[in-house]
């Protein structure tokens, strides 16, 4: 049994790469094999995911270390070799991503996946990438499976048709064509001045660093760092997002939702691994700009979905304001107040994929520009009281009772309010910021607060009118 745990690790990169090269031989016709395939696979991912959380759950207790595992391919040690990391940080977002895949694939079986062709290829591919670069400890190999998920992840953006689609679709590549030039800038000149790539390794070479080559890898660090804040949707790299995520099919958008947070993950993972306590004079290198970037992005996006026309658009305005506030968190550095944002990740990425799929069910049920509509009478006051004395004692049918039922729960989660997870997530890193013991609270710290507690009456405001709109308003009179 031990043996085969040892080897657990790889399951999660392996097995949808065979799924996707099965389902490549695979007539495109038979699209129910591939579906049956896809579930298979997703469904075994997540019991493969669980079982590695509850392994890296019990390896601090036994080994008093942080790191469940390392693994070690072909068994070439590091850093010759390539080595996967398993800690209880990437077993969270391994299992984070096998929920959502799950739900997305289901979704997809109900119309998108005949859409386009080699939809559940370009799936499993995506979900390769993503466990892969939750898992992976060297930056080169970060870099090949954020490839491989990108590609997955254009073909994913293009699936259907629209002339919108194709739009957004060619902005989203030539902005991830520009963050990954600067990734291997950075990977390069990283190397060029420490020699690894490996993450562990170049934590223990940073300390040793001359101050002219310290001043170099400082360089490498903004550079990368630059990368992987515009993947997060970080102000003020992230206009090309919400389009994006609006356009896109319901279960691509849902499994993006994820996807937006790798950045935040490898952000979080490479600044506490390489810029702790023990880096010397690069110790906390970039923390206030990442604090600021998230609060610039935290408004960006508050503003984003206060001028919403559109569900769609205003789900992919909530992707920035839950990016925002975990990088503005990372930056405040205060252990406490990451766990926190963490707890509140996950919260707010389940939110947000259950919102891209649900905004596709109200839009089925509500006429072209119903969106645009309702701002417009808002904002002139028509319509206010009409048809109102008709509208009262009408029976809801059952189906619009439960997408308005998910919907209110989204907008709770989603806005931070109790009794939801969001509310404890937001309360958490709150509370944590304002345990000074006897210290000054600063003035960063009541911005980021401040923001906190506005963005998610902004979200409330901006959903309950959606809602309103969506639900209850009658267009048609």
């Amino acid at each position: 049994m031990t043996g085969m745990l040892d080897h657990l690790i790889i399951v999660p990169i392996l097995l949808p790469l065979v799924s996707a090269a099965v389902m490549l031989l695979l007539d495109e016709r038979r699209r129910g094999l591939k579906g049956g395939i896809g579930i298979a696979t997703t469904v075994t991912l997540l019991i493969v995911s669980i079982t590695l959380l509850r392994v890296a759950d019990m390896a601090p207790a036994a080994s008093g270390g942080s790191v469940a595992k390392v693994y070690q391919l072909g068994n070439w040690p590091a850093p010759f070799g390539i080595v996967l990391v398993l800690d209880r940080l990437s077993a969270l977002m391994l299992v984070l991503t096998s929920v959502l895949g799950i739900a997305s694939l289901l979704y997809s079986l109900a119309r998108w996946h005949r859409a386009g062709p080699r939809f559940h290829t370009l799936f499993q591919l995506q979900l390769m990438g993503l466990n892969g670069a939750f898992l992976t400890g060297d930056l080169f190999n970060l870099f090949v499976f954020f490839e491989v998920l990108l590609t997955a992840s254009y073909g994913l953006v293009l699936h259907g048709d629209g002339t919108a689609r194709v739009r957004a679709g060619l902005a989203y590549i030539a902005v991830n064509l520009a963050a990954s030039l600067l990734f291997l800038i950075g990977a390069s000149l990283a190397y060029g001045v420490t020699g690894t790539l490996n993450m562990a390794d170049l934590a223990s070479r940073i300390p040793a660093l001359t101050p002219g080559d310290a001043a170099l890898f400082a360089a490498a660090a903004a550079i990368l760092g630059t990368a992987f804040l515009m993947k997060a949707g970080a102000w003020p790299l992230n206009f090309w997002l919400p389009t994006t995520y609006a356009v896109a099919s319901a279960p691509a958008a849902a499994i993006f939702a994820v996807m937006s947070k790798l950045g935040v993950y490898v952000i979080l993972r490479l600044w506490t691994l390489v810029f702790g306590p023990e880096a010397g004079p690069l110790a906390g290198f970039g923390g206030q700009w990442l604090l600021v970037g998230g609060m610039l992005t935290i408004v960006f996006g508050t503003i984003g979905i206060l001028a919403s026309q559109t569900l769609s658009r205003l789900a992919g305005c909530s992707v920035l304001v839950s990016s925002g506030t975990v990088i503005a968190a990372i930056g405040t550095g205060g252990g406490a107040v990451i766990g926190s944002a963490l707890f509140y990740l996950v919260s707010s990425t389940l939110g947000l994929a259950a919102l891209f799929l649900l905004v596709e069910l109200v839009e089925r049920i509500r006429d072209p520009g119903a969106d645009v509509l309702a701002v417009t009478m808002e904002a002139y006051g028509e319509g206010d009281d009409e048809g109102l004395a008709d509208e009262i004692g009408i029976a809801i049918p059952a189906t619009i009772a439960t997408l308005g039922g998910s919907f209110i729960t989204c907008a709770l989660l989603l806005a931070g309010l109790p009794p939801f997870s969001g509310f404890i997530g937001k309360f958490g890193m709150m509370a944590a910021m304002l345990r000074t013991d006897g210290a000054m609270v600063q003035t960063s710290t009541w911005m980021l607060i401040g923001l906190l507690t506005m963005s998610g009456l902004a979200t409330l405001i901006a959903m309950t009118r959606a809602g309103i709109s969506s639900f209850w308003a009658r267009l048609d009179d």
